[in-house]
């Protein structure tokens, strides 16, 4: 079959796209399919248990992500790291027990691992609203979640993905967790 060939504009002097900061067209009461990650589309950024920290930190920085799927040799998932696991207490703590240096610190050392993570379901996602991913996030304390998916083989994989972070830019808004109670009054007070 012979393809015939696209037409040809002169450019002159025009601007270049520029990526949209925030969406207009997504409200609270979108559908949540808007602001996933769906990883049929796009690539999942991901590391080893084997990785260190710095690799998974400089890997977060190139992807433009805060958060990696870390995968095991037969890309299952192993858990997941996040720019606060990299940045806070846990490295400097696994170092000062363990006695090693903070380039020596792995993802596996620091990383939350797959047993204690939770997902949606894609199927109670395909009819969720961006509202109910963001009171969810909220609610758990979280600023990422995992979609999960059941093929027809009955067997699960993880489909997608929720950032606080990108949906508050695809929302035009700021999207905050609640602050943790710190203090016994407070945590008092949160339970009367």
């Amino acid at each position: 079959m012979a393809y015939s060939a696209l037409p040809v504009l002169k450019t002159g002097a025009i601007p270049v796209c520029r990526p949209e900061q925030g969406r207009t067209d997504v409200t609270l009461d979108s559908s949540a399919m808007l602001v996933m990650t769906d990883l049929k589309r796009v690539a999942a950024a991901t590391c080893s248990p084997q990785d260190t920290m710095d690799q998974a930190h400089a890997h977060m920085i190139q992807r433009g992500v805060r958060m990696l799927l870390v995968v095991d040799h037969r890309q299952n998932i192993a858990g997941i790291i996040t720019t606060n696991d990299v940045l806070g207490e846990k490295p400097v703590a696994v170092a000062q027990e363990r006695r090693i240096h903070h380039s020596d610190i792995l993802v596996a050392d620091v990383m939350t691992p797959a047993e204690r993570l939770e997902a949606f379901d894609m199927h109670a996602v395909q009819s969720a609203r961006v509202g109910q991913v963001v009171a969810s996030l909220q609610h758990a304390r979280r600023h990422h979640a995992l979609v999960v998916q059941t093929g027809a083989d009955g067997r699960r994989e993880v489909r997608g993905i929720f950032s606080l972070t990108q949906m508050a830019r695809q929302l035009g808004m700021p999207l905050t967790l609640p602050s943790e109670a710190k203090s016994f009054a407070e945590i008092e007070a949160a339970l009367i």
